[in-house]
Formats: structure tokens, C-alpha cells, sequence
């Protein structure tokens, strides 16, 4: 092993299995953290001088997991005028999510003792919202929690809707409407909502703003909206294209081919029946909860749990994501529900956790344990994707990370004991 110079920021976690999910499982491993970075992997470890040691023998070590789409910490979508997560009008894409972060919200440490170290947050809308960006769950501060901004830009395709969908985690008491079933939209009604939607998608897209902006027009005036669009169409940030339909994944991959631009497929449900289509265009797939019911009224009921087993047979890269505002804590269950249901358990651990890091760019420093990649660790007591799990040790950052909640102080503060 090579020998490492002291460390006034060195940790030694020794002795565990450790899980690096981008290769095998290292039994009696030990991890070395300094200065935030994971410095050494394996068996037959020594903690340099000045570094902290941690015995968690018996125990096993994960990389942390990774919600690929999320609310968490934005105030929960309700009247327009007062929602964080979304915003009046069709195109904002110049809307940053993650400043409307609750740093403070009860939310996050919540979602965090379930071994949810990372998240992208998502602005939702009804066209163009704005600016997706990965942050950290540890921080006081908007800037200092962001890792990477922006993650992509999110936009929910245009689509033909006769009947509205409620969200995953709609609360029959906070909002009947929308949890419960409404009246159908008239076709003609929905068909001129969507060729409304594609004309602006259509204008908004033309690249005007790009050409005039290069040749330095003296009448060139800066818009916001369009600068936020540039990556996009220069291919350096990807689309998050909500598409859920099959006719909706198949408009907008032949949309992104027209502008030449890159997308991720978001909340695909009807994938399956366009997987070779989505194979051969080569898109990852950021899939929604598979702990749900069917979408269509002749699907088996299993469906959703079915999905996340066929692109990985199929080969297609995807990660698994709440699109929530209160959920992110749910992610483990969400991958494990398709474990007995043709994804392979491995697999699954992927799903929230490395594929996630690779589908936004960032798996030289997210999503596995290896040299050189940021120490976003969890330490655990079994199989962080069964229920009776316990995270018992965090680390973000190489930082260790408080895992108290308040739904943990009150249980204890009337008489309960956690073990």
C-alpha cells in the first residue's frame, strides 16, 4: 500500500464489508477518508498518523444513495402563487429548483437517516420550469449544499391529456382535487392545449437568440430564458424530458433528433413498449416509483414494478427516482420492489446510487466507493434497501452527518427506545 502523509482530516473506517458497487464486495474492508475524498479501498488497511479510527466490524458500508428527481425541500406544489417547486407561465428554464431550498426543512434529515445522501432537485411546471441541479443533504446554505448546477434542464412534454394524473404524493386531505378522480378533459379541448404547447416549444427553440448573440448584433439584447436554453442546444446540459406515454417518449426522442440535443427520459412509465427505440438512441431513463399503481386500467397490476427489470434486460441505462417532495426517504423501498420482480439486487442498489451519478455526469465523484470520489458514505447494520435496516453512520463529504429527527426525539421523549 502506499504510504499516505498525515491527515488533520482523516478518517479509517475499518474492518466492515465494504459494498464499492462499481466492482466487488471487500469483505473485512476498511475505507480511508481525507479531506473529503475517499483515499483508499480494501483489506490490510492501516490509518495513517492523524487519522481517526472507526470500528465498524460486523457492519457493512455503502456509497450513499442518490434521488434522481425530487422536491425535497421545496415547498409542496399547492395554489401556484405560493409554491417553491412550481412556477407560473410555460417557460421559466432560467428558475433555479435549488435556491428555493428549505435548507432547514424537516424533510432532509429524514430522508438522510434512510441513507439518502444526494439529491436533484426538480422545478415542476406545465412546459419549460427552469434548472435542475445534484446537492448535497448537509449544509446550511443553498451555494455550499450544491454539487452540481445545472444537472439539466426540465421539460414536460407536450402531451394530448384526457385525464389528469394525480401526484405520487398527493394527500387527500391537503388537496381532495387532486388526489381524487376529476371530470375528463374534452379532446378538442386537450388537442388545442397541446399544439398551443408545441408551437411555444417550437418558437422557443429556434436558435434566433444564439445566432444573434454570436454574430454580436448591435440590437442584441440579453433574455434570461434563452441564456438558460444555450447548454442545451450547445449539448453540454441535458433535457429532463418528462415523458410518460409511449406517444410522448416517441414525439419527444424524435424531437430531440431534430434539435440535436441531449435528453434523460423522465417518469417514462409506457417505456416498455419502446425499448429498442430508446436503446438505440442510446437515452438513460430516470423512471418514477415503482411502488404505485398501474397507470392504465388493463395493465396487469404489477406493472410498475416490472419496468425497472425490463430496461435493464434491455440494456438501457436507468436510475430510479421519487419525484417527490416528501418521499426521497421511500428510495430504497422504490429499488427494492423491483428486486423480486426481474432486477437483479445489484442492480437495484445501482438504480439509486452509481447509474444515477453516471446519468447526470458526475460518477468520477459520486455513486461508488473508490479512490478519489467524494466520501458520501453510509454505514449500516444490513441491506440498506430492506425495511428493518438501520443506518447507523452517514458521512457527507467525508463529513459525519447528525442522523437525529425529530420524529426520532419525540418517539423517545414519550417513552420509546431506538436501538
Amino acid at each position: 500500500m502506499r504510504k499516505l502523509r498525515p491527515a488533520r482530516r482523516g478518517l479509517f473506517l475499518q474492518g466492515g464489508t465494504v459494498h464499492t458497487i462499481s466492482g466487488k464486495v471487500i469483505e473485512n474492508g476498511s475505507v480511508l477518508i481525507r479531506n473529503g475524498k475517499i483515499v483508499g479501498v480494501g483489506q490490510g488497511l492501516s490509518a495513517p498518523e492523524g487519522f481517526k479510527t472507526i470500528d465498524i466490524r460486523g457492519q457493512h458500508v455503502y456509497p450513499g444513495m442518490i434521488d434522481s428527481a425530487s422536491m425535497l425541500g421545496l415547498e409542496a406544489p399547492s395554489r401556484e402563487e405560493t409554491s417553491d417547486a412550481q412556477e407560473i407561465g410555460l417557460i421559466n428554464p432560467q428558475l433555479h429548483a435549488a435556491s428555493a431550498v428549505n435548507t432547514s426543512s424537516e424533510a432532509i434529515p429524514i430522508t438522510r437517516a434512510n441513507g439518502v445522501t444526494s439529491v436533484v432537485e426538480m422545478p415542476e411546471g406545465t412546459l419549460l420550469s427552469g434548472q435542475m441541479s445534484l446537492i448535497h443533504l448537509d449544509g446550511s446554505n443553498n451555494n455550499g449544499m450544491t454539487v452540481l448546477g445545472p444537472a439539466a434542464v426540465h421539460l414536460r412534454f407536450p402531451a394530448i391529456v384526457t385525464t389528469q394524473i394525480p401526484p405520487y404524493d398527493a394527500d387527500p386531505d391537503d388537496d381532495p382535487a387532486a388526489a381524487a378522480n376529476v371530470e375528463p378533459i374534452p379532446y378538442a379541448q386537450a388537442k388545442q392545449d397541446y399544439d398551443e404547447k408545441m408551437r411555444t416549444l417550437l418558437t422557443f427553440f429556434a436558435r434566433h437568440y444564439r445566432q444573434a448573440k454570436l454574430a454580436k448584433s448591435r440590437d442584441f439584447q440579453t433574455d434570461l430564458r434563452y441564456e438558460a436554453l444555450l447548454p442545451v442546444l450547445d449539448g453540454t446540459t441535458p433535457l429532463f424530458v418528462t415523458a410518460v406515454r409511449e406517444r410522448e417518449i416517441r414525439e419527444a426522442i424524435e424531437f430531440a433528433d431534430k434539435q440535436k440535443i441531449k435528453i434523460i427520459l423522465a417518469d417514462a412509465y409506457e417505456s416498455y413498449n419502446v425499448l429498442p427505440l430508446i436503446k438505440s438512441h442510446n437515452i438513460p431513463v430516470v423512471l418514477g416509483p415503482t411502488r404505485r399503481l398501474p397507470l392504465n386500467p388493463d395493465d396487469p397490476e404489477d406493472r410498475p414494478f416490472t419496468i425497472p427489470g425490463e430496461l435493464y434486460k434491455a440494456g438501457i441505462k436507468f436510475s430510479i427516482a421519487t419525484f417527490s417532495a416528501s418521499n426521497s426517504r421511500n428510495l430504497p423501498y422504490q429499488a427494492a420492489t423491483a428486486v423480486p420482480y426481474g432486477l437483479p439486487e445489484d442492480e437495484a442498489y445501482k438504480a439509486v446510487s452509481l447509474n444515477a451519478a453516471e446519468i447526470f455526469g458526475v460518477a468520477n465523484r459520486l455513486g461508488s466507493i473508490s479512490e478519489g470520489k467524494s466520501a458520501d458514505l453510509i454505514v449500516t447494520d444490513g441491506d440498506p434497501l430492506d425495511v428493518r435496516t438501520h443506518v447507523n453512520l452517514m458521512f457527507i463529504g467525508g463529513k459525519p452527518v447528525n442522523l437525529d429527527t425529530h420524529q426520532k426525539e419525540l418517539y423517545e421523549r414519550y417513552g420509546g427506545t431506538v436501538k
